[in-house]
């Protein structure tokens, strides 16, 4: 079909074709473009869902964790001695 968008081409490999054919199963009679279209738009959202998840659990320890270390009197006097200004 003309398009004036870029095309990729796409190998079909042992796991290329094991991941259309869970596609097919989901996506019955939909043609074999379009799987791969379904399955690069849910992997991306998966893996747009698992970063965001990673910097939640993150932010989540940052906060638990926020105040809990006891810096004695004059630690960053101290430690700024070491720096050029």
């Amino acid at each position: 079909m003309p398009t004036t968008l870029t095309r990729i081409q796409v190998t079909q490999t042992p796991p290329v074709a094991r991941a259309l054919e869970i596609a097919a199963r989901e996506w019955p009679g939909v043609p074999r473009s379009e799987l791969i279209t379904r399955l690069m738009t849910a992997g991306a959202q998966s893996v747009e869902t698992a970063c965001a998840e990673r910097r939640a659990a993150r932010r989540k320890v940052l906060e638990e964790t926020r105040g809990t270390i006891d810096y004695p009197p004059g630690y960053l006097e101290e430690l700024r001695k070491d720096w050029p200004e």
